[in-house]
């Protein structure tokens, strides 16, 4: 079995934002970058297939500009076998990219893609269902556990609510939550041992993919700054209050 996982380098999440002057969009010059967190705990689970026997090859993709490849570096330090860049200049939306991890599960010959549930930059969590359908293959979302065999995938889900048992057939997509594992500590000989590796590099053009964006971004801007709430000494003037802010 063949796994596919896509990683996404996003702004770190300790990291504090605004938006640029003009609102076109986020200010992150001089902000640290970091692989989506979600997206670990899919290369996690990934790798502990591969430990156990059911998985042949794993192949980290990532997508965007040259300084995305140091999430691939992370991911062949924590143990993946093969690491492949998608070269592209533009802000490709969720379409786009479910769009180019289509053709290449439909290139490498992948029988199961995992990636994590959003990332922590859009927080669209668009993705994975657009994969799925496009392949037209079962998918599970938000997993907190996950047991695969040769022809099956077995996954709790995270729904509103509580959570959902699910058994789907292979190939499927399937997407990690925080709780489905802890991705475990890399080693400073195995970050350097990735330096050495290979990344494939693949231009997006190269896929003759409609890539164009659906959504335009209209404008960022930072909330009002909240107003001072005040202070009621009886149930009488909390009533009358709410009744003038309801308009009754």
């Amino acid at each position: 079995m063949k796994i596919l996982v896509a990683v996404k380098r996003v702004l770190d999440y300790q990291m504090r934002v605004g938006p640029l002057v003009d609102g076109s969009g986020v200010d992150v010059a001089g902000l640290g970058m970091s692989m989506n967190p979600f997206d670990e705990n899919a290369i996690e689970a990934a790798v502990r297939l591969k430990e156990a026997g059911l998985a042949t090859e794993i192949l980290a993709v990532t997508i965007g500009l040259p300084a995305a490849q140091d999430v691939l570096r992370q991911a062949l330090a924590m143990g993946v076998d093969r690491a492949l860049w998608v070269d592209s200049a533009e802000t490709l939306q969720p379409l786009a990219i479910a769009k180019i991890l289509r053709a290449l599960v439909e290139r490498e010959g992948a029988h199961l893609v995992l990636l994590g549930k959003q990332a922590i930059d859009d927080d669209a969590g668009q993705t994975g269902p657009m994969l799925a359908a496009l392949l037209g293959w079962p998918q599970g979302l938000f997993a907190s556990t996950l047991e695969v065999t040769p022809h099956l995938a077995r996954l709790t889900s995270e729904i509103d609510g509580g959570t959902e048992s699910l058994e789907l057939d292979l190939p499927a997509v399937i997407s990690a939550d925080l709780r489905l594992n802890t991705p475990r500590f890399i080693r400073l000989s195995q970050r350097m041992q990735a330096k050495k590796k290979s990344i494939e590099t693949l231009a997006a053009s190269e896929l003759n993919l409609e890539l164009s964006p659906r959504l335009a971004l209209l404008k960022i801007h930072t909330p009002p700054p909240r107003q001072p709430g005040i202070r009621l000494e009886k149930v009488a003037e909390l009533a009358a209050a709410i009744r003038r802010s309801s308009g009754v």
